[in-house]
């Protein structure tokens, strides 16, 4: 296994709203089988994945994010369903994601070129804010879709939070919870 630590940005979940989705999470759990949950102290929505930073860069990231988000307005989010990323049949993840949302779009695109101002070359698959809830589907039988519409049936309501914060965090592999926060960003009132 690799132990070598990386950095990513992301938004912070509020520790309401995590103790929330870790009592939804015990409750999936016991509905669908995948190999590895996330702690709930360890959700988040990734902005930009760093990887492995050489210090300079990093610092310079730092700087270049602190920059602009200065005068940023914390924003409503709102957990609404679960979807899978992979195959179909055995997915690789297992996410809740957020309703569509403007100030997200332009905080993620902010802090993304800020990166890539400092020299780091980022993913380029489109932006699709979730919230990774496990991973590797480890079932008996092959993962339904419709497991996971019935189960957006059974929520009448939506969870709510406001963003207040972006985190640059580190990863700790051999920890749990395994990320840290080096660096925060407060969304200013």
């Amino acid at each position: 296994m690799n132990n070598q630590t990386h950095f990513f940005y992301a938004i912070r979940i509020p520790e309401t709203t995590k103790m929330n989705m870790k009592e939804q999470m015990d409750r999936l759990k016991e509905l669908f089988p995948f190999k590895r949950w996330v702690h709930h102290q360890d959700l988040h929505i990734t902005l930009a994945f760093l990887g492995a930073a050489q210090q300079d860069k990093l610092q310079q990231a730092e700087k270049n994010v602190a920059e602009i988000l200065n005068g940023e307005k914390p924003f409503t989010l709102k957990i609404n369903k679960l979807g899978i990323f992979g195959m179909k049949e055995s997915p690789r993840v297992f996410w809740a994601d957020t309703e569509e949302n403007h100030e997200l779009q332009d905080i993620r695109k902010k802090v993304f070129t800020a990166c890539e101002r400092a020299g780091f070359q980022l993913e380029t698959r489109p932006f699709k804010a979730h919230i990774t809830l496990a991973r590797k589907w480890s079932g008996d039988q092959p993962f339904q879709m419709k497991w996971l519409e019935k189960w957006t049936e059974l929520q009448p309501e939506t969870l709510a939070f406001t963003a207040k914060e972006v985190v640059l965090y580190q990863t700790h592999l051999t920890k749990t919870p395994k990320y840290e926060a080096i660096s925060v960003y407060p969304l200013q009132t």
